[in-house]
């Protein structure tokens, strides 16, 4: 390195025209600094194995104290104890293990080696050496980072050109960095529970913590001290046996680890594939899978391992076990239990039954693809296996008192052939009625009332009053209630009377208009 250290700007600057394909003699000109001072500069960043884009992304601070380290004169004493720090820094990462700990490991082995300040300093300085951007330090399988990139991936429509834009999905395990991309339609929260649940599949364990940012799909209200978790996140979070631990708001720092990892997947994930065309999700998340497994494979910059190594040798076995099978998303929706002892799920316009002593309760269901589940207080009350046919009802008999059980039992079938009982015209008369198509239960509650007519009437009056309303073509319960209380259905139609007329010269008759 050049005897006098120049300003970090100029190196920057350097490097920056280096990447551009400017050569030396160039950079010299423009810079005003010697071509051997340049030379050296480059083959530093060379040596490192410093990208453009991470020589840009570093503060004017780390690029000194990377400099800095350079000038060190090393003793033999401090070379000793650097050929400990790669294993110090992998065993750092086990529970329960610290730097004290592994200072008395040192010191046992070499009893005029540096003391407990001075070993802690060099590692802390070793450290940065090795990670000027940005150091790491998370207990094996305690949180898993998680994110969306900013820019986003296209895939094409084969059959219309048409392009749609991709989220890209990152998540990475605090202790080894191992890191999982996924592309997918969209940052909702079932697009983003999914992507984490693969997330957990790929590793094969979960975590002690999900870190997430402010999204939507995770938090339904920021707050510095108790943000309130996305209802279906947390029943997520619950099934895996992890917890949730939302970021602060505008604070980067809190997930540093996985706005690096992004920066990192912009430079080995996008690149890669930004002269590709992908026509459908599975293929471009396929060679995601597989620029992936270049980018844990990779070792670190300054170590001899990589993220894969470390997530195997260290972390993987820290994970908690996963299910025996994935989790099925719900949905919640409030409801209240009717007098007929049923609640109504609007998204599948279907019934089911919940005990009858909450009837009139507001009460919380929560249903996924298969079951429905119904809970009061917090206390579930009713299960049900889900049904999506329209207007039908789902019942459990002891959830209905025995007096209102025949109503579980009500069909087309059971009111007409109540109706021919009572006579031909109230048969009639209902069919009409169910045939109106309203809502099914409108149509049924209007046949009984009709039908209980016949208690107070007797079926001859409400057999007449039906034939009445059928002349009217009015089919509902007034009409019949109407009748019945006028006493119309009594009245008899009068019949039509023939009147012969009488032959006369001036009458022309009937043949006279054919």
């Amino acid at each position: 390195m050049a005897n006098k250290q120049i300003e970090m700007r100029k190196v920057k600057k350097i490097f920056k025209l280096y990447t551009a394909g400017l050569s030396k003699r160039k950079i010299s000109f423009q810079t005003g600094i010697s071509r051997n001072t340049v030379s050296k500069y480059i083959d530093f960043f060379k040596r490192y194995k410093l990208t453009g884009y991470e020589v840009r992304s570093m503060t004017i601070e780390e690029l000194s104290v990377l400099f800095r380290s350079e000038e060190k004169v090393k003793t033999s004493r401090l070379s000793i104890l650097e050929q400990y720090f790669p294993y110090f820094d992998k065993e750092l990462k086990r529970t329960g293990v610290t730097r004290y700990l592994l200072w008395e490991d040192y010191i046992a082995k070499h009893p005029d080696g540096f003391g407990r300040s001075q070993f802690f300093y060099w590692y802390s300085q070793w450290n940065k050496e090795m990670s000027p951007v940005m150091h790491f330090d998370h207990k094996a399988g305690d949180k898993l980072f998680i994110d969306f990139t900013g820019k986003k991936l296209t895939i094409v429509d084969e059959h219309t050109g048409e392009l749609q834009d991709l989220e890209i999905f990152v998540c990475v395990l605090g202790s080894s960095q191992f890191t999982y991309v996924e592309a997918c339609v969209s940052q909702k929260k079932e697009d983003f529970i999914r992507c984490i649940e693969n997330a957990l599949w790929y590793y094969g364990g979960v975590p002690k913590a999900l870190v997430v940012d402010n999204l939507k799909a995770a938090v339904t209200k920021s707050s510095r001290y108790e943000p309130r978790v996305n209802e279906t996140f947390a029943d997520f979070a619950e099934y895996y046996g992890t917890t949730v631990l939302p970021t602060r708001a505008y604070k980067p720092r809190d997930k540093a680890i996985v706005e690096n990892a992004v920066r990192i997947i912009y430079t080995r994930v996008f690149a890669p594939l930004r002269n590709l065309t992908f026509h459908d999700i599975p293929s471009i998340n396929k060679a995601i899978l597989e620029l992936l497994g270049q980018h844990n494979g990779m070792s670190f910059r300054g170590r001899s391992y990589s993220r894969s190594s470390l997530f195997k040798e260290v972390e993987q076995q820290a994970l908690d076990a996963l299910p025996s099978k994935k989790y099925e998303l719900k949905d919640y929706a409030n409801g209240t239990v009717h007098k007929n002892s049923h609640i109504y799920l609007s998204k599948d316009k279907h019934y089911y039954s919940a005990p009858y002593k909450y009837i009139g309760k507001k009460v919380r269901i929560v249903f996924s693809n298969s079951l429905v589940e119904i809970y009061y207080k917090q206390e579930r009350i009713a299960i049900h296996t889900r049904v999506k046919s329209k207007y039908k009802y789902s019942t459990i008999e002891d959830h209905i008192p025995s007096y209102h059980r025949f109503i579980s039992e009500w069909s087309s079938e059971k009111f007409i052939n109540w109706g021919a009982y009572i006579g031909s015209e109230c048969k009639y008369y209902i069919t009409k009625i169910l045939d109106k198509k309203q809502h099914p239960e409108q149509s049924y509650k209007s046949c009984l009332g009709i039908l209980h007519f016949a208690k107070k009437v007797g079926n001859t009056r409400l057999n007449n009053a039906c034939k009445r309303a059928l002349s009217y073509q009015a089919y509902n319960y007034k009409i019949i209630e109407r009748i019945l209380e006028k006493g119309w259905d009594a009245i008899e139609e009068p019949t039509e009377e023939v009147i012969e007329v009488p032959y006369h010269k001036n009458i022309r008759g009937r043949n006279y208009y054919k």
